[in-house]
Formats: structure tokens, C-alpha cells, sequence
């Protein structure tokens, strides 16, 4: 049997907190009443805490007199905070109106990317000569990457590549090539294909990204010559910037091709009169190519004496730059709708 002082101190304060409740006008004030009756420091924790003044066989009984109310309490106080709240958001419903004479506010929308649209507009003009797009992992072996295009172990031109290690055996890949070892190794001759794609370099300023793309080509067949290469280069750089731009090669050195060339194209900005683009000297690179090397060819267990290969290679970032008069790679990655829109 409980103390009569223990009911009669429950059954007040569960009166007060029902009158406190009632005569809540916001759900603010409701909040309040709840803190004080029903809170961690409330007066129903007082109450439990009090209850070990007790006999040991009568806390048992009390705390679950104590509880229930509690809950009664719970319950009463969730009722009258969703009437409050009700109440509230009818108010404001009443109180505001929607005025249709406000302009909207103006979002702007995007568009492509000026890298996909430039590779979009590589791959379509190659692949009208018939070539066709191939893919391959970002994280290459060391082999694929390097070995076997003809840079061996510790050979000088591996520093020109300036590369991301994952680990002894695996980096990422530092262009597209590994693509064309992939498929050489893996499709019957001849073929004619595209790499395009993400390559890392740690290389970082106003025209270079430890992150930019490339659209690689390879053509292998019996025959293959400079003729064929100069003739590709030269259809693709007039669909790409004019009819009227010309091409020029320079001899240079690549460990996965012999010869080797750089490619130049009269400037598209200033038509080969000279400009800030250029440097006034109406010509820009955009470009490396190059009679595939027989060591790579061999190496992917292709016939070196009976087969014959090209290759070339741009960079999207460069291309679009040229194309569109970006003058900061940087620019492409900061994702700025100001920047990406105009295209």
C-alpha cells in the first residue's frame, strides 16, 4: 500500500501539467510545460528520484504509479502539440498569399562539356574514315603502360611521363596507348581505332592538368606508310578547324613509334597571320604521330614483317582550347555554369 502523500503529490502535479498544457497557445510555450513536468530534470524525475526515501517493498509499486502517469502525461502532451501545430500552419496559410506579379527567378541551364564536345566531335570525323572507339582501365599495369610500347626498365624516356604510381607494378595510366596494346593483343588484323579518355600526369599550371583527355588513334594493316598517316591527319584537321587549315610535321622522338612527328596546324584564331595563341608564329602544336615502333608490334605478338601500323595522339583539353579560344586549362575542371553554358 503507497503512502497517500505519494498519490496525492502524483494526481496535483499531473493537474498542473494538464493545466499548463491546455493554456499552451504556441507550440514554444507547450515545449516549456514539457521540459518542466516531464524533462530530465523535470518534477516527475524529482518525484522518482525522491522515491528511495521509501521502503524497499513499496518502490516498486510507486515507480509504476509514477511511470504511468508519466505516460498519460506523454500522450496528452503529443495530442495538444499536433492541435498546436495545426493551428500554427493554418495561421501563416491565412495570413500569407502567393503574389503571381513576382518575376521568377532565372536559373541557368547547362550544357555539354566543352571536352566531351570536342572528343564528340573527333571521334565523328575519324570515325568516318572507319575507325571505332575502344576503352580500358584508368589503373594499367606497368607493362601495358610502358613495357610494351618500348620504354624498357629504367629507360630515360619513362621521365618524360611524369607518372602516378599505385604500386611497383601498377600507375595510372599516363595516356591511351595501353588501349591499343589491349587490342592488339585481343582482335584480329587489321583494324582501325580510337582511345579516348582520362590519362594523370603530375603536372599542374596555366596549360597543363594532372587530369586531362586524349583521343589516341591506331591503324594496322599490310602497307601502312607516312602517306597514310600525313592523309589521315590532314582530313581530320580541316573537318575539325576549316577547310583551309594546313598541317605541317616536325621530326621528333616517341619510344612506341619510328619516325616520329609532331604535328602543327596553321593557327584557326588568326589563319596563320599570327597572333597571342600562337606566338605570333601562326602555327600551333597539336599533336604527336608516328609509324608504329616493330618492338611494340612484336611485343603484343603482332608479325612485325607482315603488319604495319600508325598512331597518333591529341589532347581534347588542347584541341578544345584551339577550337574554342580557352586560354586556361584550368577552367575545364572548376565547373562553372558561366563557363560551361557557353558552349
Amino acid at each position: 500500500m503507497l503512502p497517500d502523500k505519494i498519490n496525492q503529490l502524483v494526481e496535483d502535479m499531473s493537474s498542473q501539467a494538464l493545466a499548463q498544457m491546455a493554456s499552451a497557445k504556441d507550440s514554444k510555450s507547450l515545449y516549456d510545460v514539457k521540459v518542466e513536468f516531464l524533462g530530465k530534470q523535470g518534477k516527475f524525475t524529482t518525484i522518482l528520484k525522491g522515491l528511495s526515501d521509501l521502503p524497499k517493498e513499496q518502490r516498486p509499486e510507486a515507480g509504476k504509479v509514477v511511470n504511468l502517469k508519466k505516460q498519460e502525461l506523454l500522450k496528452h502532451l503529443e495530442s495538444r502539440e499536433a492541435d498546436l501545430e495545426a493551428a500554427e500552419l493554418n495561421k501563416v496559410v491565412e495570413s500569407e498569399t502567393l503574389n503571381f506579379s513576382i518575376p521568377r527567378t532565372s536559373k541557368k541551364l547547362g550544357s555539354p562539356h566543352p571536352i566531351s564536345k570536342i572528343t564528340d566531335e573527333m571521334i565523328s570525323i575519324l570515325s568516318k574514315l572507319g575507325f571505332s572507339v575502344r576503352t580500358g582501365p584508368h589503373i594499367e599495369s606497368d607493362e601495358n603502360n610502358f613495357s610494351k610500347l618500348n620504354f624498357p626498365k629504367d629507360h630515360p624516356a619513362r621521365d618524360m611521363q611524369d607518372t602516378f604510381y599505385i604500386n611497383e607494378d601498377y600507375v595510372l595510366r599516363t595516356h591511351t596507348s595501353p588501349i591499343q596494346v589491349r587490342t592488339l593483343e585481343n582482335e584480329k588484323l587489321p583494324l582501325k581505332i580510337l582511345a579516348p579518355g582520362s590519362v594523370f600526369r603530375c603536372d599542374s599550371d596555366i596549360s597543363h592538368s594532372p587530369n586531362f583527355n586524349q583521343v589516341e588513334g591506331l591503324y594496322v594493316d599490310k602497307n601502312v606508310s607516312m602517306a597514310h598517316l600525313k592523309g589521315i591527319i590532314g582530313y581530320f584537321v580541316k573537318e575539325l578547324f576549316g577547310e583551309k587549315t594546313k598541317t605541317r610535321f616536325r621530326p621528333s622522338f616517341f619510344p612506341f613509334t619510328e619516325p616520329s612527328a609532331e604535328v602543327d596546324c596553321t593557327c584557326p584564331l588568326c589563319k596563320g597571320k599570327g597572333c597571342r595563341v600562337c606566338s605570333n608564329s601562326g602555327w600551333i602544336e597539336i599533336g604527336g604521330c608516328g609509324l608504329v615502333h616493330p618492338n611494340v608490334l612484336t611485343s603484343c605478338g603482332v608479325d612485325a614483317e607482315e603488319w604495319q601500323g600508325l598512331a597518333f595522339g591529341f589532347g581534347a583539353e588542347r584541341m578544345a582550347m584551339i577550337k574554342y579560344g580557352i586560354g586556361d586549362i584550368r577552367l575545364f575542371n572548376e565547373n562553372s555554369i558561366n563557363f560551361v553554358s557557353q558552349f
